[in-house]
């Protein structure tokens, strides 16, 4: 297993194990297998694992695996508080409270603001003084690290990134959002600041596995490296040294085997000329199945009315090119959820974004087809009640 470190110098192994995706018997986590699972991912040196108060029962489950297995003072536990739910400070002291009985522990390793998209959502948080307390919990030990998850666009990122002293971050990243949701110029502006960076989606929830177009795979198959499309994505982000940690939801021994071996193979700047030359035709074969050829250049941003264009696009292509509904489950979570929504029906259509678009994108006309596709008819009144109830934080 090959490990980067944390702010202090303390390892981190390089694959994380994502606990939201443990598979099921009956209704409830088959905690037995899940337990299997866990061990080899420990056996084979992994130290990092995910999960969240609202991912169903995986708090319990990493409770009860980690007692079994002894192991607490080995491992690192990074949990989130869903501060979206929380309406004042004692709701969250309630919450992390909740979550230390779940996962039977008098401390959390890893503590993240579950999807923190919005600067004015932090500020809310220190208005109710969750700032002062998240650091007298590190001050006595029940927090180690304190951190986000994030889903929104690059610029909000960086200014996230510069309210507070984090000591690491959360975000979606792998080839095909190289330039969406924080990218590339996200992960590298941490990695400038020294704070350790989170990978989840890395191959957006096996999209980039299951759902890659016939060209694409065949360019993978023929390649002489002989590694998968899963060895691929998760390499690529591997060769970058801004990616301390990449989570994977593994729910089968075969899985995490295959995992921990390429974890134990991959460092930073492994890959050649030709390795970034096969991502490039992969991505090139995906492109030709989308229905926009926006590249998430951002030249177009800012839009003078807030709509957050690359995105849009993004999630309107991933309809046509993955799936329908975690594309505009992923648009609502992207641009809905904050304080000044960031659709494209805010667009007012005064072309200022098409003055600098290097691939001459007709974007007003487009927005309105990504709108109908993504707005449904539950969007309006959706939008309407995240204000009204302030659900953006």
């Amino acid at each position: 297993m090959q490990y980067r470190s944390d702010r202090n110098g303390d390892p981190i192994s390089i694959l994380g194990f994502g606990c939201m995706r443990f598979s099921k018997k009956g209704n409830n986590i088959d905690i037995d297998k899940a337990e299997k699972e866990i061990k080899i991912a420990l056996d084979g040196g992994v130290n990092y694992f995910d999960t969240a108060y609202v991912y169903p029962g995986s708090e319990v489950a990493v409770g009860e695996i980690f007692e079994r297995l002894g192991c607490r003072e080995k491992i690192r536990i990074a949990t989130k508080l869903p501060h979206y739910l929380v309406r004042s400070l004692d709701g969250a002291k309630k919450t992390f409270e909740e979550e230390l009985k779940r996962l039977r522990t008098g401390y959390v390793d890893q503590y993240l603001m579950h999807m923190l998209d919005d600067i004015d959502a932090w500020e809310k948080l220190k208005k109710m003084g969750v700032d002062t307390w998240l650091e007298e919990e590190k001050k006595n030990g029940r927090i180690r690290n304190i951190g986000f998850s994030y889903h929104g666009n690059t610029d909000n990122f960086i200014k996230l990134l510069d309210a507070y002293n984090w000591d690491f971050c959360q975000i979606q990243y792998n080839y095909l959002d190289e330039h969406t949701q924080a990218g590339k110029r996200g992960l590298e502006y941490a990695y400038e600041k020294g704070i350790p960076v989170v990978i989840m989606e890395p191959l957006r929830g096996g999209r980039l596995v299951n759902l890659l177009p016939e060209k694409a795979k065949k360019l993978i198959a023929e390649n002489e490296r002989g590694y998968s499309p899963a060895e691929w994505g998760l390499r690529w982000l591997y060769n970058q040294p801004g990616v301390t940690c990449v989570l994977s939801g593994m729910n089968s021994e075969e899985m995490v085997r295959e995992n921990v071996r390429i974890a134990s193979e991959s460092e930073a700047g492994q890959f050649t000329d030709e390795d970034f030359e096969l991502i490039r035709q992969v991505k090139e074969a995906i492109g030709e199945t989308m229905k926009v050829g926006c590249t998430g250049c951002s030249y177009c941003m800012p839009c003078p009315f807030g709509v957050d264009i690359p995105l849009t696009f993004h999630c309107y292509n991933a309809i046509y090119s993955e799936n329908r509904a975690q594309a505009r489950h992923e648009y609502l979570q992207a641009t809905l959820f904050r304080k000044t929504p960031t659709d494209a029906s805010a667009c007012k259509k005064c072309g200022r974004c098409e003055q600098h678009c290097p691939q001459h994108i007709a974007i007003r006309e487009e927005l309105v087809n990504a709108r109908k596709e993504l707005e449904t008819p539950y969007f309006k009144p959706l939008r309407f009640l995240v204000g009204k109830l302030h659900l953006w934080g």
